[in-house]
């Protein structure tokens, strides 16, 4: 197939391009290079040992979308392009909304011209809020999420799902828990922009001497070791999702179909931080502080839908992702 990736340059991205190449598939790369590098795409292009396409544009603008489309024969889109930092959209709310909002109704509207009815759409666990019980299946109710990012993620579904059903559009809707890790090259990995915005990159760069201390927040939640619990999976296995969605879209009359992207096994801050010195033999120092406002004590999914309807698991261990996640932050000293 013929896959237009948006965003392609991001950390997510990147790694699913190398799995679309190795699965046979045409890709196409549009980013804007706001939060991302055009030196991620030349090591993409040593890992697939192609020449991937890639254009430099914002998905707001439609008209370039649909020529993209047009000129490329486009059977499906990956859609990634957003901005995705939680603090930084309380911060920023009206950035957020005009980006991730009118792009994705920019995309949809280039789709609806052009006749290109395929997409996978890269949503987040956030949807589901503070879950009622555990581990959190697609059935699970959706709740108001208290920032800008989560909440463009449930309007996005939302918008998704009213325009497949006017249209011949079909979408997966694949709801990430937390992506971790980098390529086993040490070529391609999450390069954060500032300070980092989520776990596994701070342990990392505290850990090589770049951060002082890491803070883990709150060792008071309800769990066995009172710090907060969340599903990690190794970003080539959430790669490997979406060349699974693509398949899935080619065998299904569904029109909209939300799908859990997870381990399905909890893991405590903690018990990550133990297991990446005891993988790597390298100490994390840090402190407890407080909670942060909006938290909450427990989040992992149930990864069944994913495996009956994809046929995908995932495959790579914690540990694993961990030792991927250092010996990238290694190379980037």
């Amino acid at each position: 197939m013929n896959v237009l990736v948006t965003g392609g340059a991001g950390f997510i991205g990147s790694h699913t391009i190398v799995e679309l190449v190795a699965a046979g598939h045409k890709v196409v790369i549009v980013d804007s290079f706001v939060n991302s590098s055009k030196r991620v795409l030349a090591n993409v292009e040593k890992l697939t040992n192609a020449k991937i396409p890639f254009i430099e544009t914002d998905v707001r603008d439609t008209d370039k979308l649909i020529a993209i489309l047009q000129e490329n024969s486009i059977d499906a889109v990956i859609h990634f392009a957003a901005l995705k930092a939680v603090g930084e959209s309380v911060q920023k709310p009206l950035e957020y909304y005009r980006n991730n909002i009118d792009g994705l109704l920019s995309l949809l509207e280039a789709m609806n011209v052009t006749n290109t009815n395929q997409l996978i759409f890269s949503s987040s666990a956030t949807v589901y809020g503070d879950p009622d019980s555990l581990p959190i299946t697609e059935e699970a109710p959706l709740k108001p999420v208290t920032n800008p990012y989560g909440a463009t993620k449930q309007m996005a579904e939302q918008i998704i799902t009213d325009v497949c059903k006017a249209t011949d559009l079909q979408t997966v809707l694949l709801r990430y828990f937390n992506p971790i890790g980098a390529h086993s090259s040490g070529l391609i990995g999450e390069t954060p922009v500032g300070p980092p915005n989520n776990l596994v990159p701070y342990v990392t760069q505290t850990a090589a001497g770049v951060r002082e201390s890491l803070t883990v927040f709150g060792n008071d939640w309800d769990t066995p070791d009172g710090s907060a619990i969340r599903d990690y999976i190794h970003v080539v296995d959430l790669a490997k999702a979406h060349v699974a969605s693509l398949e899935y879209l080619n065998n299904t009359s569904d029109e909209t179909t939300a799908i859990n992207i997870g381990t399905g096994q909890g893991v405590s801050v903690l018990e990550l931080i133990n297991t990446f010195e005891s993988a790597n033999n390298v100490k994390v120092p840090y402190t407890i502080g407080p909670r942060r406002p909006g938290d909450i004590a427990s989040c992992y999914a149930s990864a069944d839908k994913a495996e009956k309807l994809l046929g995908w698991k995932t495959e790579i261990s914690l540990e694993q992702a961990l030792k991927d996640a250092w010996n990238w932050q290694r190379l980037q000293n």
